[in-house]
């Protein structure tokens, strides 16, 4: 019970337009226009699934906890796809939703008494809370978006629904500063990395459950990005699709092969050249279906995650369409030394695909230097 005798209140939103973007190749989802071009593309809406996940997990675990939710798209339906009772606050019109409406219903959830506030989206919409609620209330984020960068985010919905739970049953909640990072998203689709720190947002002190903040590559690592390139180039085989990932490990491959990199985007390549640049999951599956394939994935830095952050486009369709054994993790010995030992993890969204994928795993950290690190399903992870 909370003071006065009142049992914990969760508060919950959604942006239900959150991570569209990733899977199609538009690496975000902030403006209608970007919105419009996922959903012409074929994208699907996911961020309310897994608001439910987190919802039904943290229900598991404290079964008396009262819901407060944003209407419709923005909360309610989460509630009922989790089965959980919940209480709407606010309205909420017809048609496609905004930055403001989360803005607004954030700020009357904590206006209506919300001991803790789940929110399901990516750097935006992190962005977006803060501006709305400041430091009033703790906040967990539920990883739904296309770039998650800010240390606000739990590393999976479950571990998000997990992390909310054991804060509101230990009141008064215990919290830590966690910054709120975002990108100008067209310099990103351009291949600038510009994060913007726009504050700092309270989050529950949970072990594991919440992800650091991205570290990026510091330039002296480019030399040992170097040999790992020149390990790769060396390895190719004639007729084989290599995909590349984000990131400047994978862009040193590309350079390597005398090839123009999108640095923020995927490519295919082989031993001849470029074969298509910045493609989406529907294109990457067209060009490595029924071919001899490999993915080259490199995890983000600080952070840890090899599939499901900022390259979705490499979805769960391409990693079984290419096989588990074809995929080339690379990462220099420092990028893995800040991890602090904490595994390499992965978020396909099918469940089933990240517990296959996890266990003991080959990474190329250079010149022919090899590490094994452990690989692990971010679902699995306990907070």
């Amino acid at each position: 019970m909370t003071s006065g005798g009142r049992p914990p209140t969760l508060g919950l939103l959604v942006n239900p337009v959150a991570g569209l973007g990733g899977p199609v190749g538009l690496k975000g989802t902030d403006g209608e226009a970007t919105v419009r071009e996922a959903l012409a593309r074929g994208a699907r809406p996911h961020a309310g699934e897994r608001a439910a996940e987190a919802l039904a997990a943290l229900a598991r675990c404290l079964p008396g906890v009262a819901v407060l939710v944003a209407p419709g798209p923005m909360g309610a339906e989460a509630a009922r796809a989790a089965g959980v009772d919940a209480k709407a606050v606010g309205s909420l019109e017809a048609g496609p939703t905004s930055a403001a409406d989360t803005r607004r219903l954030a700020a009357a959830l904590v206006a209506a008494g919300v001991d803790l506030l789940l929110g399901a989206g990516g750097d935006g919409t992190a962005r977006d809370v803060l501006d709305a609620v400041g430091d009033a209330v703790p906040v967990v984020g539920i990883p739904a978006g296309v770039k998650m960068h800010s240390a606000v985010f739990a590393v999976s919905p479950v571990s998000a629904g997990r992390a909310a739970s054991a804060a509101l049953a230990s009141r008064p909640i215990a919290t830590v500063e966690a910054d709120v990072v975002d990108l100008d998203e067209d310099a990103y689709r351009a291949g600038v990395i510009a994060p913007t720190l726009h504050g700092y947002l309270r989050v529950p002190r949970v072990r594991r459950a919440i992800q650091p903040r991205k570290a990026p590559s510091p330039v002296s690592e480019a030399a040992a990005q170097a040999g790992i390139a020149t390990d790769i180039v060396e390895a190719m085989e004639p007729g084989h699709r290599y995909v590349l990932g984000p990131g400047t490990t994978a862009r040193a491959v590309a350079e390597a092969l005398g090839l123009a990199k999108t640095l923020v985007g995927v490519d295919v390549v082989d031993r001849q050249g470029l074969i298509a640049a910045d493609v989406g999951e529907r294109e990457l599956i067209g060009a490595v279906a029924g071919r001899p394939s490999s993915i080259v994935v490199a995890p983000i830095g600080g952070q840890g995650f090899l599939f499901g952050r900022g390259n979705q486009q490499i979805g769960a369709s391409v990693i079984r369409a290419v096989g588990r054994e074809r995929i080339i993790i690379v990462a220099t010995a420092a990028k893995l030394a800040s991890l602090g030992g904490r595994p390499l993890l992965v978020d396909t969204g099918d469940l089933q695909l990240d517990a296959e994928l996890a266990g003991p795993s080959r990474v190329i950290t250079g010149y022919h230097e090899r590490a094994v690190y452990r690989l692990e399903a971010a679902r699995a992870v306990e907070d």
